[in-house]
């Protein structure tokens, strides 16, 4: 007997005598974490089982071999509606005749007790409303904005008819750009002339927006509120600064004394929303409040916006009473990017196409987080939006044959 022979048998007989003891100890033992272990092996060898294998006897209290699936398994899904302990306010905008106005209708919006898109039935499935824009002076806007208004360009009362005879837009955005003290500051009576000739011109509720200026808003919002007293017009918007410079006072008031609702504009910050809210409770009640979270573009920070969104409904929902309001979105932020409407290489496609994609996505992304009112400007985004809102708002009972198993479909 060679040397390596005796010692494989030495090695053998240890394992005999040394196996029993070493299988008692670990009676009851699942798992072995080993360290500084080496092993030399030779040739190694692995068997896969295929399809089905029987299961081996169970010894020792060892876990019996598991059996490779060979189908999904089938699991019924049992749908549980979740109850919230409170809701988001609901905020009217525009008055009717009946109410002390001239609109032909009044807009709620609001009012949601669930997540946006989260049940198959009820509020969760509301339709967003849609504001069209309309500027009181001649601006700079990419080739494929203007191209549907350039007739109308300079004349904000028929802009905002061309909205609601052939885009449907359900409220008007009036934007009072001119009265910008870097432009053309125009006065706060000039600008009142303005709204007043829309008024004029449709009969749909109306958003005025200001120049951003906390002093030259607050004069412009106080002479417009006390005009179209009764109209429940949305002035937009009231910020924090205009607190610091003692402005908001004066336009929330005037406001309430008019009969109207604004609007509470903060940079994606829950924090600061709250705070702003606070400030207004001292002068209005909450159902005159909507929110302006911040909506940021495509490709510069839209998810954050999505998730500000998110946060807040759902805390909403939860009870925290200073975030339950309405939320505004102005998705024309979308034309901000630059890549959304300046000449790039081939294959990013036409202008006259990736425009109106970037504000629809804008659009549908925030959809999803309970956007109540959008501001708008390409008709196709318009359509898109109203399109996809209805599509998920459909009942469960009205889906077409199938739809359920799209997740078997095979391409």
């Amino acid at each position: 007997m060679t040397g390596n022979e005796r010692k494989e048998r030495s090695e053998n007989e240890a394992i005999k005598i040394l196996a029993p003891q070493i299988l008692e100890l670990l009676k009851g033992v699942h798992q072995i974490e080993l360290q500084n272990f080496t092993m030399d092996v030779g040739d190694l060898e692995l068997f896969i089982p295929m399809g089905s294998v029987p299961s081996a006897p169970v010894r020792n209290n060892a876990s019996p071999a598991r059996v490779k699936p060979v189908e999904l398994y089938a699991e019924e899904y049992v749908r549980s509606d979740v109850a919230y302990p409170a809701k988001v306010r609901e905020v009217v905008l525009g008055a009717t005749k009946s109410s002390g106005g001239s609109r032909c209708r009044s807009v709620a919006i609001g009012g949601a007790t669930t997540p946006a898109y989260s049940a198959f039935s009820g509020d969760a499935n509301k339709t967003p409303a849609i504001a069209l824009d309309v500027f009181d002076m001649e601006v700079q806007l990419p080739r494929v904005l203007k191209e549907n208004v350039s007739e109308v360009m300079g004349d904000p009362a028929e802009w905002a008819r061309m909205n609601v005879r052939k885009f449907g837009a359900d409220l008007v955005t009036v934007h009072l750009t001119s009265t910008d003290p870097l432009f053309r500051n125009t006065t706060p009576r000039e600008a009142a002339k303005t709204v007043e000739d829309v008024l004029q011109a449709v009969d749909v509720p109306l958003i005025i927006g200001g120049c951003g200026d906390p002093r030259k808003d607050s004069l412009v919002f106080s002479e417009i509120a006390a005009m179209a007293e009764g109209e429940r017009l949305l002035l937009n918007s009231v910020t924090l600064e205009m607190a610091e410079a003692k402005t908001l006072e004066p336009v929330a008031r005037a406001a309430e004394r008019h009969g109207h609702a604004v609007l509470a504009f903060t940079g994606l910050d829950l924090n600061s929303a709250k705070e702003l809210n606070r400030r207004l409770y001292e002068y209005l009640p909450p159902e005159s409040i909507a929110m302006d979270l911040t909506t940021v573009a495509l490709g510069y920070g839209l998810e954050y916006s999505f998730s500000i969104h998110e946060r807040a409904r759902y805390a909403a929902l939860m009870g925290d009473s200073e975030l339950q309001h309405p939320v505004i979105s102005a998705s024309t932020n979308a034309w901000g990017a630059r890549e959304a409407w300046m000449k790039m290489a081939p294959e990013y496609g036409s202008r006259e196409l990736r425009g109106p994609v970037w504000e629809t996505i804008n659009a549908l992304t925030l959809l999803l987080a309970g956007i109540d009112i959008y501001m708008m400007m390409h008709p196709a985004a318009v359509l898109t939006l109203r399109d996809m809102a209805a599509r998920l708002g459909t009942p469960e009972s009205q889906y077409p044959a199938g739809v359920r198993d799209w997740v078997g479909v095979r391409l």
